[in-house]
């Protein structure tokens, strides 16, 4: 068995790959951290973002949605200076609305409901024999992404959306021929 060919030989790769990409994840915080790194990705490759992760953790405070949703201009700059991040105003300024928007979110359920019910609190199990039959966005990301830019997230298109579903488990995308699929089945 082979693992899943996109994640190349980089080790930090690897490692997300083998351990952390695709595992059921049902923390809201954790959920909503890496919803925020995925809006961060848009344009960029995910190894440049998993990189960067801890100076992320390090600058947005652990990604603790009730912190950062009182930020303001004077956040917005010091990140601007933080070269260990990416350094995108209308990315940063889009986690402090994003943060807002999960407060609100987490006034009525758990971010982590909200999200799961999208898949009715079960991962979707798909069967890919190769990386061309993968998808980069389907009918349920489409519907998420809508509901919470509706909500006011930002940074969260279709494809993004997508990304975060199988990075958080939402949708088991690994390769039959990978052997972390019938592990992650599993969980």
């Amino acid at each position: 068995m082979q693992r899943c060919p996109w994640c190349g030989d980089d080790p930090l790769y690897v490692h997300y790959h083998d351990t952390d990409w695709g595992v059921p994840e049902r923390d809201s915080r954790a959920l909503w951290e890496k919803l925020i790194l995925d809006g961060f990705q848009a344009g960029l490759s995910w190894i440049t973002i998993l990189r960067k992760r801890e100076a992320f953790r390090a600058a947005f405070q652990g990604f603790r949605p009730e912190i950062i949703a009182g930020w303001g201009e004077a956040e917005v700059t010091r990140l601007l200076g933080d070269a260990g991040i990416v350094r995108h105003r209308g990315k940063i300024a889009g986690t402090i609305t994003s943060a807002q928007a999960y407060l609100r979110i987490a006034e009525k359920q758990s971010f982590s409901d909200f999200i799961w019910a999208y898949v009715d609190g079960r991962p979707i199990q798909n069967r890919l024999a190769s990386m061309a039959e993968a998808q980069t966005a389907t009918a349920i990301s489409t519907q998420m992404s809508k509901d919470l830019k509706k909500a006011g997230f930002a940074f969260c298109g279709p494809t993004i959306t997508y990304a975060f579903m199988q990075a958080c488990g939402l949708v088991n995308d690994h390769l039959v021929t990978c052997p972390r699929h019938d592990v992650v089945a599993r969980m």
